[in-house]
Formats: C-alpha cells, structure tokens, sequence
C-alpha cells in the first residue's frame, strides 16, 4: 500500500479526494481560482466536504491557453496560499508545479506531495529537489517530443521513464502515484506541458478513462477529469461553469475502472459520487 503525504491510498484504502485550489488568475476555470481570505474559506469547505488533500497551483498548465508566468511570481503565489491553507486546515498539501524552484520553496512551506504533470521531466533540476525532502510524487504521463503508435502501451512507457526518475533521486515505490494526464495528449498547443501526438484528442481522453487499470503497474493511479475539455466537447458547453454533471458522470466511469484518487474542483459532489461507484464496483466485483 502506498502513501501520499499522511494519506495511505491504493489496495484496500477507499478511494481518496484531492480537491483543486487554483490561485493562478489565468486559470481556465475562474470559479475555482481563489486568493487571500478566499483560500482559507475554500480549503475549509473542501475538508468538511470530505477532501483528503488539497493541490495548489500557481500556474495554469492548460495546453489551449498561454498561461505562463515568472517561476518567482508562480513561486509567490503558491507560498501564500500555502500559508492561507495551513491557517485554516491540517489536510496534507500538494504542490503543483514543473518547476524544481516553485517545489523547492512550497516544500520548504511545509507541502508534501509534488504534483508534476511533466512526470519530472521539464525541469533538469527537480531530482535534486526531491533528493533533498524526498517528497510523495505525483506522475504524469509526458513527452516533450511527439509519440505515435497506440497510447495506452506509450503512457506506459512514459511513465516507467518518470519513475526512473524518481527511483533515482531517491523516491520509494510506495511513495509514488500515477496520473494518465486525461486533457495533455494533443496536437498543438501553447505551452511546453502537453505530449503532442496523432489522433482526435477526445477520442484519447476516453481512452485513458477506459484503461485506467492497465495504466497502474502496481501503482495507484489518480485522475483528473473535473471540467476538462473534453467534457465540453461532449456536452457542446464552451464554459466549464457547465460541465459539472459531465464531471461526476467521468469521476464515476473513473472509479468504476480502478482510480483510486479523484482530483476534483467539486468535492463535496464528488465525495457522494465516489462513495457510490465505490459501492457499486466493489459489489461488481462479488459478483452481483
């Protein structure tokens, strides 16, 4: 069974709640982007609505958009919240960043967990980051060179490169999760923090929903579908303040096929629905 940050998750663990605190203005969804006094409120709905663990961001890494900002000022950002989040809550913290610098400085603040949707591949540094705390990590699935062939074989492959890297530096198995990176697979983009590859990026998004469990390797895997893109696709909604049924709907599927962490912008919402797949998958698997 592995751990991330205080919280034991995979195997037996129920299912685990990471709720989203956006502190980044030009994030994609800006119901969720908060600041000052708003963090502390959010953080405390959030762990009375069943969360687990909070991510904080400092910078919007939507593919779509350009969103990249100083490493000090997304550095600044995440420090205050990080303050803001330990005033109001005891929930372990994860940081969310690709930059060795930002981790570095939200470790020191007393964060956990690194969240790195570059599977720790963007920055040349950040090994020596996790050397120094040996953090838990987060994953993701990530090339900065474009793959082909089928995806779910390439994930893998990109993900035992990542755990390499984290062995390397020190990083214990069971202190490693997995992230399929559901809205980073697509053919361009305007920033550095997505994989470029062939195909309709919906039809890979669903695939990575679909294929969950021959994702994990012996890992727990979580993911992170609240509000992406390819929810507004299917439901033809340009704005994510409208995809939250089409959110609930994906962390279902995602749980019925194996994650074992949800990161979400809706926690209360998301514990009921993680509390019923859970249930429902469970007893599939008793046979009904």
């Amino acid at each position: 069974m592995n751990k991330i940050g205080r919280v034991r998750v995979g195997g037996t663990s129920p299912v685990r709640i990471m709720g989203i605190l956006n502190v980044s203005p030009e994030s994609f969804y800006k119901k969720s982007v908060k600041k000052g006094a708003q963090v502390r409120q959010a953080v405390s709905l959030m762990e009375s609505g069943g969360a687990d663990l909070v991510d904080v961001g400092g910078m919007s890494t939507a593919p779509y958009l350009s969103t990249l900002v100083s490493e000090r000022r997304e550095a600044e950002r995440v420090i205050s919240a990080i303050r803001q989040i330990q005033r109001a809550s005891n929930l372990p913290i994860s940081v969310d960043t690709c930059r060795a610098g930002v981790a570095r400085a939200a470790l020191e603040e007393g964060a956990e967990i690194l969240n790195d949707i570059s599977g720790l591949k963007y920055d040349p540094q950040m090994p020596s980051v996790l050397e120094r705390f040996a953090p838990s990590v987060i994953l993701c699935a990530y090339s900065n060179s474009q793959i082909r062939g089928n995806l779910t074989e390439r994930q893998k492959t990109l993900l035992k490169q990542s755990i390499a890297i984290a062995r390397g530096a020190g990083i214990r198995k069971d202190q490693m999760v997995l992230d399929p990176a559901i809205g980073f697979f697509r053919k361009g983009g305007k920033n550095p923090f997505y994989t470029r590859t062939q195909g309709d990026w919906l039809a890979h998004d669903l695939d990575m929903l679909q294929n969950i469990a021959s994702l994990k390797m012996s890992y727990p895997v979580l993911v992170s579908p609240s509000n992406k893109s390819f929810i507004g696709r299917i439901l033809e909604s340009k704005d994510p303040a409208d995809r939250l049924l089409g959110s609930l709907t994906s962390e279902a599927v995602a749980v019925l096929n194996g994650a074992d962490i949800v990161r979400t912008h809706n926690v209360r919402e998301t514990r009921e629905v993680i509390l019923t797949a859970e249930k429902i998958r469970k007893t599939i698997g008793k046979g009904l």
